[in-house]
């Protein structure tokens, strides 16, 4: 198929305006989810990482593509490439978001790019959020979402054999279990179909289990560096290497470097999975 890179990038410059207000509620359910506890009352300051939960598209289920993403071509440029991926991001944090406090999330294209990689055509559309509370600045954010051809499409070459992950100088393991995984789909509205429904994920997008969000892994990640270090970061940023599947346990990494912390994840004698740094 072929892509009018010239027309995506005319979505640059659009942008989407949304309101939630962070109601106790989903702080309880957020820290459920991450089998963690904190203050949910109006007022008090809410966990690390929660806005990512919070003003998402409210598509109506007719409007959702067979991937279970809300159709293309409305605020999000209609890429034809079918599998869709959240390739990195930064975000700087400028406080914290109080439950009760009704947050608006500002929503701009920033860039649209077209690129070869080994496994196919690769687009990449870069997002720019601002998140705020009654003109108090929250979270500056820069998402990267990558569009790729399917399994099997066209490749410029042979993959390299992937280099097994170090090991951290501190090291945390988790399951991924299908539970885990549907709580956060639905904590953030995520339809998307490789996060839950394993025939779809396997038979029509070729991986061999359920896909661990990369949202998911940057929020495990965050929260491990702020109970290492005891205060959340000023600063973090991240970027999606490979996948990981529910099909077996997955360890979160940190070294010391800089004054700061890197960041990964691996799942058992795998690669990288997703390399972060958190910075104070």
């Amino acid at each position: 198929m072929d892509i009018d890179i010239d027309e995506l990038r005319s979505w640059i410059g659009r942008s989407q305006l949304q309101h939630e207000t962070l109601t106790p509620a989903l702080i309880d359910r957020f820290n459920a989810t991450f089998d963690r506890t904190g203050p949910s009352e109006p007022g008090t300051d809410a966990p690390l990482l929660i806005h990512l939960c919070l003003c998402q598209p409210a598509a109506a289920t007719a409007a959702l593509g067979d991937d279970g993403h809300p159709a293309r071509g409305g605020f999000l440029p209609p890429v034809p490439l079918p599998r869709r991926m959240w390739a990195g991001g930064v975000f700087e944090f400028h406080a914290a978001p109080r439950s009760g406090e009704t947050i608006t999330r500002r929503s701009t294209i920033a860039d649209v790019t077209l690129k070869e990689g080994r496994s196919g055509r690769l687009c990449f559309i870069t997002v720019a959020h601002e998140l705020s509370a009654d003109g108090r600045a929250l979270v500056t954010e820069r998402q990267d979402i990558v569009y790729r051809d399917p399994p099997g499409g066209p490749s410029s070459g042979t993959s390299p054999a992937p280099v097994r992950a170090p090991q951290g100088q501190q090291v945390r393991t988790i399951r991924p279990d299908p539970v885990l995984l549907f709580r956060y789909s639905a904590l953030t509205f995520n339809g998307h179909r490789i996060h839950y429904d394993r025939p779809y994920a396997t038979g029509e997008e070729g991986y061999p289990g359920l896909v661990v969000h990369g949202p998911l892994q940057a929020t495990l990640l965050a929260q491990f560096a702020t109970d290492l270090r005891g205060v959340p970061p000023h600063r973090f940023s991240f970027r999606s290497l490979s996948p990981i599947h529910d099909t077996g346990r997955f360890t979160l990494n940190a070294s010391e470097s800089g004054g700061g912390l890197d960041l990964w994840t691996a799942a058992a004698d795998g690669p990288v999975a997703m390399e972060a740094r958190a910075e104070w």
